[in-house]
């Protein structure tokens, strides 16, 4: 299909859609989706049909045609989400070479490929309005979930080192360890979480965990340290970071010799949403969440 034979919204939706490509390829294949969404917002030229915003939604149209869109591109298997993070496959990657329309064309087709082999009994017109309302929700349940992640992560950013470290200690609790020990404020000295299988600590693995709050990545110098401590069979390192880690640091934790666990922000936010439901209403305190259910469409 030529560019002038699109509407107005598909060409629109070639441009933004080839842009936060673009923006992920950039990024080194992944970034958080508000990151992108935020980007691809300063990087497209938009008019003011672009930016208009929809009455009944109070969305603005370039961002609803970028979410509604991207559900295209995840079943043609160009891109996944994960908990707020876009992920660009190698797939999504040599799209690019297509164009703007033509990424968006061969995504589309995918997804209408996809579909039809579920309702090969409805008819087009049926199947254009379901599909179009359907993936209308789990673009909306996707941006939901993203202002929610973004949500905690501001609120774990105001806790001070302290506060996280027993953040860390409870979700320990809630996947079952005991935590005997929790560092006192002062002198850092090492370890600031010890976590057992059992209360007196002869179940194996004993977990001694280094808890970093703060925005720069943990360094390979750090993961080291903590590897240094792991002396006993049966010890595990888990190191917490809400900054992430250096490229070295990952590397050098997945040669290791002994088992260290890097935990960066996005993945601690996964785990306290898994393990919510098993915390004492004392833990939950310390970052709470509210459940919301909503349908979800098998697309």
């Amino acid at each position: 299909m030529a560019n002038q034979q699109q509407s107005p919204s598909r060409q629109l939706a070639a441009k933004v859609i080839f842009a936060a490509f673009q923006i992920l390829k950039e990024k080194g294949g992944e970034a958080p989706g508000r990151e992108v969404v935020a980007e691809v917002g300063r990087r497209v030229q938009l008019d003011d049909w672009a930016k208009a915003i929809f009455e009944k939604t109070g969305y603005i149209r370039w961002q609803s045609l970028l979410h509604l869109f991207s559900i295209d591109c995840t079943k043609a298997g160009y891109l996944l989400k994960k908990k707020g993070i876009w992920y660009l496959t190698s797939e999504g990657e040599t799209a690019l070479t297509l164009g703007e329309v033509g990424l968006l064309n061969a995504a589309v087709a995918a997804y209408r490929r996809w579909k039809g082999e579920q309702r090969l009994a409805d008819s087009k017109e049926d199947q254009d309005v379901s599909d179009q309302t359907e993936k209308s929700q789990e673009a909306t349940i996707q941006d939901i979930e993203q202002i929610a992640i973004e949500g905690l992560k501001k609120e774990i950013g105001r806790k001070n080192a302290y506060e996280f470290q027993d953040l860390v200690a409870a979700l320990l609790r809630g996947m079952g360890y005991y935590t005997p020990f929790t560092a006192p404020q002062g002198k850092d000295g090492g370890v600031d979480v010890i976590a057992y299988r059992d209360p007196l600590g002869t179940v194996s693995p004993r977990i001694k965990v280094q808890v970093k709050h703060r925005e720069s990545a943990a360094s390979v110098q750090e993961v080291r340290q903590l590897m240094g401590l792991l002396q006993k069979d049966g010890d595990v390192g888990i190191f917490v970071s809400s900054g992430g880690f250096t490229g070295d640091a990952k590397t050098t934790a997945r040669g290791s010799h002994v088992h260290v666990e890097l935990i960066d922000l996005d993945r601690f936010i996964v785990l306290w949403q898994e393990f919510f439901p098993k915390l004492t209403d004392e833990d939950k305190n310390r970052l709470p969440l509210i459940p919301i259910y909503f349908y979800s469409p098998s697309i």
